[in-house]
């Protein structure tokens, strides 16, 4: 491969650094949408779990309505329709849309991990004298976490992937900045293979963090 061509694409006229404001944008708007987007779907998946019927049912209609939806489709939805007179910057909109859509996945993620918890141990601790809150705390939130830990993950990646269509709300991310130098340099093929490898590089940045928290935790196993 031609270093040359590489550096004309890459590097050349602060190319550089308009693919990594871009990039900035695609990590920024997943950040956001991945911190607000797991609170809300720890309260929805509280209410999913509710005895209160009404709740309940209000908890599933929307995690099936969003899950079900197209990603696009919920940012389309809040730009051009429900909030389209309003003056809040396409990249505000693009973090509740995503933020939504993360709830639903995270809500019913969540609920999943909690019942394959061991709830006898709950019921001991609760015979020990251990309240509800201490029980949930001590015994069913670490298994929790081990347990829905592998596909949290995923939907982080999941999340990273799914910001690639703001550039239909008028927000320059990676994907926009890679479609833009593509056609400015008709090198399509090369450019878009860049920004794949991009993409890759932040997913792997993801699995590293995880590893890192998975080998402490074995560590920590160890030396108990």
């Amino acid at each position: 491969m031609d270093i040359n061509l590489l550096y004309i694409i890459f590097i050349a006229d602060d190319a550089w650094l308009t693919i990594l404001k871009g990039m900035f944008v695609t990590v920024e708007i997943s950040l956001f949408a991945l911190v607000f987007g797991t609170i809300l779907g720890a309260v929805v998946c509280f209410f999913r779990m509710k005895e209160r019927r009404v709740l309940s049912i209000l908890a599933r209609a929307y995690i099936g309505l969003v899950r079900g939806s197209p990603v696009l489709m919920l940012l389309m939805l809040f730009y051009y329709g429900l909030l389209a007179s309003s003056d809040l910057p396409p990249e505000f909109v693009a973090v509740l849309a995503f933020s939504m859509h993360t709830a639903a996945h995270v809500a019913e993620l969540l609920r999943s991990a909690i019942s394959a918890t061991d709830y006898g141990q709950v019921e001991a601790a609760r015979t020990l004298g251990f309240s509800k809150y201490e029980a949930f705390r001590l015994i069913t939130l670490p298994q929790l976490f081990k347990i829905a830990r592998p596909v949290y993950q995923s939907t982080i990646i999941n999340l990273i992937q799914w910001t690639s269509v703001v550039g239909y709300v008028s927000i320059t991310d990676l994907t926009r900045v890679i479609y833009n130098t593509a056609s400015r340099t008709m090198q399509p093929m090369i450019t878009i293979l860049g920004g794949m490898i991009l993409y890759l590089l932040v997913s792997y940045v993801v699995y590293g963090i995880f590893f890192f928290f998975n080998r402490n935790e074995e560590k920590g196993g160890e030396n108990r």
